[in-house]
């Protein structure tokens, strides 16, 4: 194979205000997972950096459970679809697949011999349904409310027992197999949204949006007290998580708080205070071996230190939105992966070990469209919010002052020797010098769509929807056009000049890349076929005998300049999702981002 998989940097989960997020765990305690868009995202717990994503589903997956053997994952989308699939190979082969409802599914739950499974959620005909897990066939019926279910947990214990969660403020008890309702627990005031059995069996817990939990018995289901009195949290719970011993459980909640608490005594143990803001929200939760995980509405998932409830041990951070585009820098002598996403949001990487982290301070507030770095270790990111920003990468942080307003939505953004920036805008051409508008170009003509300046900063090159580059010369500050223009195939949709400014490389909407020598006063070196959709992101290998396309057809393709013949193919980098970024690390690494919000990274080989 020319090329293998080296990491994958997975994205966060999806998060939504006031909606629970339900994390599985591994039984063998080694992994977690959560959902994100159409995807499954498995992680190590003990290395976060190391991941692995399911993309078989066509609807989006909001919950995951892994089987009580480890050996299957279950998981469900909004279609009400159920998938289950081997976790040991790679591949991970589909099992079975089945709609149990014709809704959302909120939540999962397996028997401990793995052979019966309940799903509940938002169907039309029913909220819920409990079958054997090989044959899909009926154990019972999951009936008693009258909206939504939002949870349900199995007994992990003979004799069975189920309980379910819902929006008309009841929980319902059942006992089986074949699974019969038996009554209804109408404790709480508001949506009830987490009920979880302790795993010996001996009790569950509901928890609610009222604030309360309460305790029953696991056999009988008779109430047996409350968590905290008259209220356990000031906000609304979302989750719950069970210690293995069953004598302490988490609580996550929207007072931005998670509690652990001794269950025999009633009382909260310890206080994790997770922030001020409204993204610090906690919407769920998980207690694994020795790991106590949350999950904030900002997505970021934090490892809590019970020695220091104050302070988490680590939080996980990255996007939870699509990612738009990606740009690579070496600090230090380390090589960062940046990358920004449709929500504004910038992320750097340690592209070896996955350490992650975002700028301080006030960012862009619309998506960031383009980025790249320049030789001051400075990150110029354009963004729909109508600015050009300048970030130290080494400070870090955001800054107020290093910021230029636009009269138009720049598109694009390019930099060269001597402190030259080039932003591509709707309609406008602008040349930045540092850190200030210093030229306009309007009434092009053409309808700009991207632009690049050459290395030495004496040409700017513009591509447009008219199927040219147009040719600029720098001169001083001002842009002046020499008349020339090179064709291209159709509308212009990216293109960079090779590192050592030798050739420019464009790609366009009729799926052809181009190369032209520019010394040879732009002459086409050679063109480029294979992508089979609108390749949309394009970027040069530092050996500048390469270069890389990605676009709508999920396919990446590196090139070789003087030979068209002899081209690496990527098929499938991201599933179900187009390449929406490329950049290289060295000359056998490459890394693409896609709008399923993961980073990944690739060795090729020649």
């Amino acid at each position: 194979m020319p090329y293998d998989l080296k990491h994958v940097f997975a994205s966060l989960p999806q998060m939504e205000r006031g909606v629970a997020k339900v994390i599985g765990g591994d039984p063998k305690g080694n992994n977690f997972l959560y959902t994100n868009g159409k995807c499954v995202i498995i992680r190590n717990i003990e290395n976060p950096a190391v991941a692995d994503i399911y993309t078989e589903h066509a609807h989006q997956v909001t919950v995951a459970k892994y089987a009580p053997s480890g050996f299957y994952i279950a998981s469900g989308d909004a279609s009400g679809k159920i998938r289950i699939w081997d976790t040991t190979q790679k591949e991970h082969l589909l099992k079975y697949e089945y709609t149990p409802i014709s809704g959302k599914v909120k939540d999962i739950a397996w028997t401990e011999d793995s052979k019966r499974i309940a799903v509940v959620g938002d169907g039309r005909e029913k909220f819920g349904a409990v079958f054997l897990w090989d044959s899909g066939s009926s154990v019972g019926e999951v009936s008693g409310h009258s909206k939504l279910i939002n949870s349900v947990d199995i007994r992990q214990k003979r004799p069975y027992r189920l309980a379910t969660a819902s929006d008309d403020t009841c929980g319902s008890f059942f006992e089986g197999p074949p699974f019969k309702f038996k009554f209804t627990l109408r404790d709480h005031s508001q949506f009830v949204n987490c009920v979880r059995f302790s795993p010996d069996g001996s009790r569950f817990v509901t928890a609610g949006a009222d604030g309360q939990i309460f305790i029953y018995d696991g056999t009988n289901g008779e109430r047996v007290g409350t968590l905290g009195g008259e209220k356990a949290h000031q906000g609304g719970i979302y989750a719950v998580s069970w210690s293995s011993d069953s004598s302490q459980l988490i609580s996550a909640s929207g007072d931005k708080t998670v509690k652990l608490w001794d269950v025999g005594a009633g009382t909260a143990v310890t206080t994790f205070n997770m922030g001020t803001d409204v993204t610090d929200q906690q919407l769920g939760c998980l207690w694994q071996k020795d790991h106590l995980l949350s999950i904030s509405l900002s997505g970021y998932i934090n490892y809590l230190d019970k020695n220091n409830p104050g302070r988490p041990i680590r939080t996980i951070k990255g996007h939870t939105k699509s990612i738009q585009c990606l740009t690579v820098h070496k600090n230090d002598g380390r090589k960062y992966i940046y990358s920004g996403s449709h929500d504004g949001h910038i992320n750097y990487w340690d592209s070896e070990t996955g350490e992650n982290d975002c700028f301080s301070g006030k960012g862009h507030s619309n998506q960031v469209s383009k980025m790249v770095t320049d030789h001051d270790d400075v990150l110029v990111s354009c963004s729909m919010d109508d600015t050009v920003r300048f970030t130290s990468i080494n400070k870090k942080e955001y800054s107020a002052s290093d910021l230029v307003k636009m009269d138009a939505q720049p598109k694009s953004v390019s930099v060269a020797a001597g402190g030259l920036s080039l932003a591509v805008c709707i309609g406008q051409i602008v040349l930045l010098k540092d850190k200030k508008k210093v030229f306009t170009l309007d009434n092009l003509g053409y309808e700009a769509e991207v632009g690049v300046i050459h290395p030495s900063g004496s040409t700017a090159a513009v591509g447009g929807a008219d199927g040219k580059v147009h040719l600029y010369s720098v001169q001083g500050n001002t842009l002046r056009d020499e008349g020339q223009t090179l064709e291209a195939n159709g509308p212009i949709t990216d293109m960079a000049y090779s590192n050592d400014g030798a050739y420019l490389a464009i790609i366009d909407e009729k799926k052809t890349a181009k190369a032209f020598t520019v010394a040879d006063n732009y002459a086409v070196k050679n063109e480029f076929y294979g992508h089979h959709a609108k390749p949309v992101v394009l970027a040069w290998s530092p050996d500048n005998e390469h270069f890389a396309t990605g676009g709508m057809d999920m396919t990446v393709f590196i090139w070789m300049v003087s030979d068209s013949d002899r081209r690496f193919k990527i098929p499938d980098a991201h599933r179900l999702h187009h390449v929406s970024g490329l950049a290289w690390i060295d000359e056998h690494t490459l890394v693409t981002t896609s709008h399923d919000a993961s980073v990944k990274q690739w060795t090729i080989k020649y």
